[in-house]
């Protein structure tokens, strides 16, 4: 058994395709089916459904995935260590977070490719919740930053970052850009650009409206950040977000932001790794990034309001 052939398999089962597969592994697909098979043939057992098209895994090809993941895991983080004890820590450091945490994991990376210069850096920065949890578990990422409300699983830990707070984005126009606060009762009167109801962020913004017995009726929906700026931006619309963006997108010209009042639960964020040892060292050194940065502190100094006052 090899390497090769575990990384065919899990390749296989994340892209249920064999010529994708073959693709991601940089090899042919005659190659990535041939390996597959003598693994098989090692094992005695099927791991593939084949027809016409791949089908799927056998229930036993899913659960030696399981374990043909836990094994390159192990290999990465085996290779990562010997590589730090010889020139430092090198490799690619794979890091999910939520639409609304880009502001957090920028804190992060600094500071950690400062101190790790021969480190890269992977960033996908639009997952669901849901995602970055299933993601790390199957060893697809080193490291999520994401919310932290409902528990996590005991194969996973969290490093706490900071907590959501959230303003009013609104046209200088307005009345309530002039107050220093914004009740969600008033903010539900406005024309508003909120994201849709299946992601993450607009589901707790959900749920705060609901604490004061609302339910928002947003004109404009969308599932993405920069489109919600950009109706914003037009002055057209007003739109409810986390403190954290505006570290990203700034307050858009003509616009203030003011903080929201009224529901005080707190909305946690935080560095989720695996909890499994040895795991990767790549996560380790990215824990004790975040233990020693105080991602809070500089996200709660809100950017400059450009507009006019």
């Amino acid at each position: 058994m090899l390497f090769r052939q575990l990384e065919y398999l899990v390749a296989l089962s994340r892209e249920r395709h064999f010529a994708r597969a073959a693709q991601a592994c940089h090899v042919s697909q005659p190659a990535l089916s041939e390996a597959i098979r003598k693994l098989e043939e090692e094992l005695d057992v099927p791991l593939v459904l084949r027809g016409r098209k791949y089908e799927g895994l056998t229930p036993e090809g899913e659960r030696i995935v399981v374990r043909a993941q836990r094994i390159l895991a192990d290999r990465d983080a085996l290779r990562s260590e010997v590589g730090a004890l010889r020139s430092g820590l090198s490799g690619r450091l794979r890091i999910g977070a939520v639409p609304t945490a880009s502001g957090a994991v920028a804190q992060l990376t600094g500071p950690f490719c400062a101190a790790h210069p021969l480190v890269t850096v992977e960033v996908r920065a639009d997952l669901q919740s849901e995602e970055i949890l299933r993601r790390l578990q199957n060893f697809e990422l080193d490291a999520g930053v994401t919310y932290l409300h409902g528990g996590l699983s005991e194969n996973l830990r969290a490093v706490p970052l900071y907590e959501e707070r959230y303003v009013l984005l609104t046209g200088g126009a307005d009345s309530l850009a002039h107050r220093t606060t914004a009740t969600w009762a008033e903010a539900s009167q406005l024309p508003l650009c909120l994201l849709t109801p299946a992601m993450q962020g607009r589901r707790v913004l959900d749920e705060l409206f609901a604490e004061t017995g609302l339910r928002p009726s947003p004109r404009v929906e969308t599932d993405s950040v920069a489109a919600l700026f950009a109706h914003v931006r037009t002055g057209r619309w007003a739109s409810i977000v986390p403190h954290t963006w505006l570290h990203v997108f700034g307050v858009p010209y003509g616009m203030r932001a003011v903080p929201m009042t009224g529901p005080a639960r707190a909305v946690p964020v935080g560095l989720v790794v695996s909890a499994r040892e040895p795991g990767s060292v790549l996560a380790r050194a990215l824990t004790e990034t975040a233990r020693d940065t105080d991602v809070a502190a500089a996200l709660d100094r809100l950017p400059g309001d450009p507009g006019p006052q």
